[in-house]
Formats: structure tokens, sequence, C-alpha cells
């Protein structure tokens, strides 16, 4: 993991590889005109204030993510000075947004892989400022190099930026110490839940997921408990010992409870872990099973969530459900038309096996009703649908409160992850009813996102407030990076749902 300092250094002086600064399109008196952002004076004093213009000659224009890169003025001891992009200048007596600044840093860690350290002297007022660069950093500087011999080696230069220094910072301001200590508790919990998500399929199964969950629980002081495939069998987990039941590799629930003597809200995270999606009978085409690796995210992000919050010793109570399964076509595989009684007694119809994701977490999401929690936040890549209504980088957001779903959105725009507000059509339900059993898996074909949240709503425990993310779009970047984001796992809800945990234990949700 990357290492992270407050520093007040000055910039001429400091050793480093290279030195990061902002740059922005003017506005008013200077608008089409490059402007250097603060944070930067003295390397623009080192360009007799000419830095601006030596940056345009260059190409530069300021757009967002821009990445520039020129020699470091004479007299300084970093030899680079990377000139990133922020947008348009803010409006006067405002600063940058979070989210520019996040982004804009981890554009600049991306940059520089391979080097030792670098110096970020990114316009920095405050310690949200502060913690906002420390994220976007120590997310851009992330790589999965677990298969690659050597990737690591500093002689190749494809070790990830090893350290960074955020100039203007004050080691000794309690705001500033709390806002760096948050981004490191969170970004290494969101990074881990990207090495689960970019793990192979053949080396991350339930019982391997699982065994990674206790080895975090043990390590951060929180519960833990795994189902196996006797306990579910036992218990009645039908949706879960459904879906896992063709797969060599047997099912697990895992159950993480995070406890503080101060709490007076509990908060449920329920994640779809299918640790490898092959469709099952209903078998994938061709083209559609390579990345399938991915379909546990929902359970990565609730897992990194509560490690994170048990890092930052927030006072709510948490338990997060991990309903792990790998659905595989063989004799003993669920079939379309199999009627599974679920772990709430009701019984589905399974109509088509690749809507497997909504039956493990349907026996979850019981399962963490059953504690009446205050709230319930499921968290899974659960269709293609949400993928064509919102694209590739934002997530739907569904719930049976329009208040709280309001509340999810907010936080999720507070921290940066793109997320859009979606219904529960209610006609739609209809649609997934059964001759034969309680309900069908499957309904109308348009809609098909929101038909998967009404199915889960069937699922949640009267009077339970409940939120459903469905991330199946940004969880996985098959495209270029961009940003912090990396190709690859994403690990996309980890900061929303630690958002939500620190509203609730502030009181501010509900």
């Amino acid at each position: 993991m990357t290492a992270l300092t407050l520093s007040t250094a000055a910039a001429p002086g400091l050793r480093a590889d290279a030195i990061v600064i902002g740059v922005a399109k003017g506005t008013a008196s200077k608008a089409g005109r490059l402007v250097v952002a603060p944070g930067a004076e003295a390397v623009d004093k080192a360009y007799d204030g000419s830095l601006a213009g030596v940056l345009e000659t260059l190409g530069a224009s300021g757009a967002e993510g821009e990445v520039t890169k020129l020699p470091a003025p004479s007299g300084f001891k970093t030899p680079l000075v990377v000139a990133v992009g922020l947008g348009p200048e803010p409006e006067k007596d405002s600063s940058f947004d979070s989210e520019v600044l996040r982004r804009a840093a981890g554009a600049a860690a991306r940059l520089l892989t391979g080097s030792k350290k670098a110096a970020f002297a990114l316009p920095l007022t405050d310690a949200a400022d502060a913690g906002a660069i420390a994220e976007g950093a120590l997310l851009g500087a992330y790589s999965f190099d677990a298969y690659k011999e050597n990737a690591k080696d500093p002689k190749n230069g494809k070790a990830p930026l090893a350290e960074v220094a955020l100039l203007g910072g004050k080691p000794r301001d309690k705001a500033y110490k709390a806002a760096v200590e948050r981004a490191l508790a969170v970004t290494e919990e969101l990074n881990r839940a990207r090495d689960l998500v970019n793990t192979p399929p053949n080396d991350l199964y339930p019982e391997a997921f699982a065994a990674v969950a206790q080895a975090a629980a043990k390590e951060h002081g929180i519960k833990v408990q795994v189902l196996d495939e006797k306990a579910l069998l036992k218990g009645g987990y039908g949706g879960i010992l459904g879906v896992g039941g063709g797969s060599a590799a047997a099912p697990r629930l895992v159950k993480l409870s995070y406890t503080s003597a101060k709490a007076k809200k509990h908060l449920a995270l329920v994640g779809k872990g299918i640790t490898y999606d092959s469709g099952g009978i209903s078998l994938k085409p061709a083209g559609h099973n390579e990345t399938m690796k991915c379909d546990m995210s929902g359970a990565a992000a609730v897992f990194a969530a509560i490690v994170a919050v048990a890092r930052l010793g927030l006072e709510v109570n948490v338990t997060a459900w991990l309903a792990l399964a790998e659905n595989m076509p063989s004799g003993s595989a669920v079939r379309p038309g199999d009627v599974l009684r679920m772990y709430s007694g009701k019984t589905v119809e399974v109509l088509n096996t690749d809507a497997e994701g909504r039956l493990v977490l349907a026996d979850a999401l019981w399962a963490a009703s059953a504690e009446k929690p205050d709230a319930i936040v499921d968290v899974a890549t659960l269709t293609g649908a949400m993928m064509l209504a919102l694209g590739n980088r934002t997530f739907g957001i569904m719930a049976n409160d329009d208040a709280f779903r309001s509340a999810v959105y907010e936080a999720a725009a507070e921290v940066g992850e793109p997320s859009w507000p979606m219904p529960l059509p209610e006609h739609l339900r209809k649609g997934m009813d059964s001759p034969t059993a309680d309900l069908a898996n499957m309904g109308e074909r348009m809609g098909g996102g929101l038909v998967a949240g009404l199915f889960l709503r069937e699922f949640v425990g009267e009077g339970i407030t409940w939120a459903h993310l469905d991330i199946a779009g940004p969880a996985f970047n098959e495209g270029g990076p961009f940003g912090y984001t990396p190709k690859g796992g994403t690990g996309t809800a980890v900061r929303t749902l630690v958002r939500l945990a620190e509203l609730t234990a502030a009181g501010d949700l509900g």
C-alpha cells in the first residue's frame, strides 16, 4: 500500500521524484486561458510567473484529468513537475469540488507508477480537501499484480507509487490527521475489495472468500459466523443452496458483526457473492463469461465497508452478510422449472438460472431482517438491464422508502460515486406471479432491473427500511483507467456504505 504523509516542507527543497500541481481553465478576466491553481505558487514563482504560458505551449488546456509533464525549474530538488487539469476555475470565494481533487490526484498517481515518492501540491484549503486528495492518490496508485512475476520489482518500473506527501498539510492539526486516517482506512479496504474482485475464480471460491473474511474479522475485532453447506441445509437456506448446488465448490453464508458500546442504531449490509457466474443451466452466451469473476463485487463491497467501519471505530452497529456461491451447470444444478423453498418459507419457481443473484440475496435479506436492524442496504451486480439504463459508471438505487433512497443517493454523491434513484413500479410485480410457486425469479423483460428490485423487496422484513444498489455497471471497468479508477475491479459502493454508516452513527440518517 502506498504510504501517505502530511508535509509542511517547501516545494523547492523537497526531495521527491515529482511534484504534482493543479491547473484550471480560467474564468472571468482570464476566460479561456490556463491558470495555475492554488498550492503551486512556489513552482510558478520559480518559472518567473510564466508557468501557465509554458504549459499552454506544451498543449495543456486545464481540462479535467489532463496530465502534462515538464522539467522542474532550476533550484528544485525534484526533477519533474506534473500538471493535472482540474476543469473550470471555481467562482470567487469558492474552492474546487472534492471529487475534482480526488480524480486529479488519482490521475497523477497512475501516471507516476514506478516512482518512489511524489509531492502533491494541489489546492488544499481544509481537512476535507486533504482527505479527498489522499483518497484519490491512494486509489489511483492501486495495481493488481499478484499473478505477474516480478511485477512490483522497482527495476521494471511497474511498482505502484510508493509514497505520497501532501504539501500544505497540517500534521499536528486534529482535523487533518483524522481526514488522512479516514482516507487510509477507507482506501486500504476499498483496494482489498478490488483485489477480491480481480482474483481469478479458481482461487476465490466461496470457502476461500469466507476464509479471507474470517482472517480480517479476527484482525479487526469483528465477530464472524460462517454457515457451510450442512448448516445451510439445516437452516433451510434454499436459495443459496439451489444456486450453489451445481458447483463442486460448496456455498457459504458469512455473517460479520461489528458492535459499538455507544451505538444507538443498527445498519445491516447484504452482498451478492457469486464468485463465478456461468449462468448455470441457462448458460451465458460466448463473450459474456470472461469477466464473471466480478459477480461477487457486492459481497466484496459490504465486506470492505464493515472492516473500514471497524477500523474507524464508528458508533454504530453494523452487520454484513456475504451470500457466497458459485453458479455452475452440472447434473446437480438447479434447473429452469425447479421450485426452491427459500429461508423465509416462500417458494420460488426458477425460470432462469442466470437470475441467481436475487436467489442468494433473498435468503440473506431474510436472515438480516430477523435481527430487526434500523435499515438494510444490499449491494449486487444484479442485472444487465441496469447497465442498459444507466451505463457503465452509474449504479441504480431502489428502496421501499423514498426518503431513504434520497439519503443513499446524497451519500453516494458526497463521496463521489455516481448513482441514480430508480422506481419500483407496482404494476411490474404481477409479472412474477407463478402458477406453481409463491413467485417466479423472472418477470417482464422490459424494466428487468426494477423487476429484480421488486423480487428482493419480497424478502425484506415488514417495517424495515431497505435500499438496493444495483452496481452491475460500475463494479468492473473493462475499459481504460480514468481518474482514480483502474481497469478491472473498482470497489464501487464501499465509500457510499461507509458514509451511510457515518451518517447513521451521527443520527443523521433517520
